[in-house]
């Protein structure tokens, strides 16, 4: 969703101009890139809906609120840590790698 990606890029933005001190509550690249894929994978199901944007806007945030439900964190964990994976591009562009190497095997076993 087009609001998630401007998010990203504030959050960028916000996470350069710090300090690169690892925080207390970051979660492991393991866990960072399964939250990502299930956060792409709701992201992508919501758009897919035919509903009206304003409606997607409220479902989103539920779908999101059960990831983070599901893997025991608070939201305030995923931000923190999203912001200091992205002080390092080189770190988050494989992250980043990673997500979309699970999400391609995903949809190769649904195929």
């Amino acid at each position: 969703m087009k609001y998630i990606y401007v998010a990203f890029a504030f959050i960028f933005a916000f996470a350069s101009c710090h300090e690169k001190d690892e925080p207390e509550n970051v979660l492991s690249e393991d866990q960072m890139v399964e939250i990502l894929v299930e956060i792409h994978l709701a992201e992508g199901f919501v758009q897919s809906l035919s509903i009206p944007y304003d409606s997607s806007k409220v479902l989103y945030p539920i779908l999101e609120k059960q990831i983070f439900d599901k893997y025991g964190i608070p939201d305030s964990v995923y931000i923190q840590s999203l912001e200091y994976y992205l002080r390092d591009v080189a770190k988050m562009e494989y992250l980043y790698g990673r997500t979309i190497d699970s999400l391609t095997l995903r949809e190769k076993n649904v195929q």
